[in-house]
């Protein structure tokens, strides 16, 4: 079994660390504040968590067997992404895009109530793109059940697995939060943070035009 989730937890980093839309985002409003961050990142772990519930019991296979669904989710994933990206392009045109006043950034950022609105939009924005995007459905499908022990019961240890990646990405995209925050000092200044802005809109929109077209 220490074998097994040895080899769980490095395909988990792996998955983690390839670059995709869930981790653009989690960069995208770590900039904002790191409770945007770390909201963002929770946002995308909740569905992480929700793929692999719905793996253990069986539903992705049926989105898998199905092409309409499968399709009806592919377009709206795609619709999904594009329309964060334009938010971001739209937000690093704007005057006032750097989101840090200078008050924020002499308290170090704390949690105002702004602030914690931006969390709460971060940490739906992150959910909405994971549960929107089939392709994690269908390979929370394909991927738990090859850790599940010879004789092991499949749906508590498949829901068990779904837990320990969700907790795992956790605190593996928590490091991405930290990095940007502790890049502040650079990456406050109002033409980094456009410029950061308009390339993960582009990023969003091109992954998102790659998800409609990708049959």
């Amino acid at each position: 079994m220490t074998h097994t989730l040895l080899a769980f937890l490095g395909a988990c980093t792996l998955i983690a660390a390839s670059p995709g839309p869930s981790s653009v985002l989690i960069i995208r409003h770590s900039l904002q504040s790191r409770r945007a961050g770390l909201m963002a990142v929770l946002g995308n772990e909740t569905g992480v968590f929700v793929w692999g519930l719905a793996a253990a019991f069986g539903f992705t296979g049926l989105l898998a067997a199905s092409r309409l669904a499968y399709d009806v989710m592919r377009i709206t994933g795609a619709v999904v992404l594009v329309g964060f990206g334009v938010q971001a392009i739209r937000a690093a045109r704007r005057e006032g895009m750097a989101g840090l006043t200078a008050e924020q950034t002499a308290t170090g950022g704390a949690a105002t109530e702004p602030e914690r609105g931006a969390g709460r939009r971060a940490y739906r924005a992150a959910l909405t793109l994971n549960l929107a995007n089939p392709k994690a459905a269908v390979f929370a499908l394909s991927f738990l059940p090859q850790f599940v022990p010879a004789g092991a019961p499949q749906l508590p240890t498949m829901v068990g697995l779904a837990a320990v990646w969700a907790l795992y990405e956790i605190g593996f995209y928590s490091l991405y939060v930290a990095f940007v925050r502790r890049m502040r000092s650079v990456l406050s200044r109002v033409a980094v943070r456009r410029r950061l802005e308009a390339t993960s809109g582009v990023v969003m929109v091109a992954l998102g035009i790659r998800m409609a077209v990708d049959a």
